[in-house]
């Protein structure tokens, strides 16, 4: 016997759609100007809607795995591990070539020389996204839903002890800091905080983990409720809970970004419950479609065009004008930020530079182009 086919749910489709296309905003707001604060990272402890960004492409990929869990499941252990380790490997390492990438520099004569194996980043967005996902997975297939949820518990708790009793909670005083320097060394670590100093750090993914796994149960229950005002009234309720306990956690846990604190993560996780609680409600009961073709497009090819886009970045810096401007500056100082000076041409250029890997991917979906890893 065959098992049926898990009902499509345009809302999530729409919420990963959603999460790549901010994604791409916040990430390239030009130069010339600083970008509105809500659209730029908290300095550190706090929160603006851009830190929402992140944690949710987390919980988008528990949705994800949700649906294809089942699947591999039935084939076996060896399918689901096979899987399992093979994306792992595959994302981890386009974000490790990615960050490398173009793989040369220039030195200050003009002259193009090779960038060493040695001053690379080995942690990152797509880094930290293959571990979480590999420790989730293998968790979720082997662990019954209880120990998953205990563990959870315990990685976030365990966290907030470590970096109580190893440290502090600045940049360069947690424990976090000091593992990532132990293990890989400060010409390893991100250094745009002005210091070694990197936000995607080992220690810290552990409690990235539970964002992922918050998604992939948030994906069952809807798959098991659903399109309902059951699955909705829950979901809000659920992510107002944890909306309030992050909120209190914060005075002793600040909520914290790069330090990917515990307070965040039940925080953003709160957040991603109520967003989707809403798109449901609007998408799958009200029926309310306009428009959502256009984060499909993003969705349907979510990898591929969140590299293209931080690809594209150095590319339009290698290539320059006349003057010996890149056109990446050329382009946000010498038009956008001329028609509009300020944040207001930042997020004109943010928005053209997302709108143009929007029409690769609707190039891509038009000719029924998906690539999946």
């Amino acid at each position: 016997m065959t098992q049926a086919a898990s009902p499509r749910f345009l809302a999530l489709d729409v919420l990963r759609g959603m999460t790549i296309c901010f994604m791409i905003i916040v990430n390239n707001p030009g130069t010339g100007a600083e970008p509105f604060a809500p659209l730029d990272h908290a300095s550190w402890n706090g929160f603006t809607p851009t830190d929402l960004v992140f944690p949710t492409f987390l919980f988008v990929v528990g949705n994800a795995m949700s649906f294809s869990m089942p699947k591999y499941r039935q084939l076996g252990t060896g399918k689901v591990l096979g899987k399992l380790f093979k994306r792992t490997i595959i994302i981890f390492l386009l974000g490790y070539l990615m960050y490398w990438f173009p793989f040369f520099s220039e030195s200050p004569d003009g002259a193009y020389q090779w960038a060493p194996i040695s001053h690379t980043r080995i942690m990152g967005v797509l880094q930290r996204i293959a571990l979480a996902y590999c420790a989730a997975g293998l968790m979720i297939h082997f662990l019954s839903k209880k120990t998953v949820w205990g563990l959870s518990v315990i990685f976030l708790a365990g966290y907030w002890l470590l970096l109580f009793w190893g440290g502090d909670y600045s940049m360069t005083g947690n424990i976090g800091h000091k593992t990532d320097l132990l293990i890989f060394g400060a010409n390893h670590l991100y250094h745009g905080e002005g210091v070694a100093f990197d936000p995607e750090g080992l220690l810290s993914t552990i409690p990235a983990i539970v964002n992922v796994i918050a998604g992939y149960y948030a994906g069952v229950f809807i798959q098991q409720k659903g399109k309902s005002y059951e699955a909705v009234a829950r979901l809000l309720m659920a992510g107002f809970g944890l909306l309030c306990i992050a909120y209190f956690w914060d005075f002793v846990f600040p909520i914290n970004k790069k330090l990917w604190t515990s307070s965040f993560v039940l925080y953003t996780v709160g957040l991603d419950l109520v967003i989707l609680g809403i798109l449901i409600f609007v998408i799958e009961i009200k029926t309310f479609t306009k428009g959502v073709y256009f984060f499909q497009v993003f969705g349907k090819n979510p990898l591929f065009i969140y590299i293209l886009s931080e690809l594209l970045y150095p590319i339009l810096y290698l290539i320059k004008t006349g003057s010996g401007t890149p056109l990446y500056d050329a382009v946000s100082q010498g038009f956008f930020q001329v028609a509009l000076p300020g944040p207001w041409g930042s997020l004109a250029f943010a928005l053209c530079y997302m709108l143009l890997c929007w029409l690769v991917g609707y190039g891509m979906d038009r000719k029924k182009v998906y690539i999946k890893v």
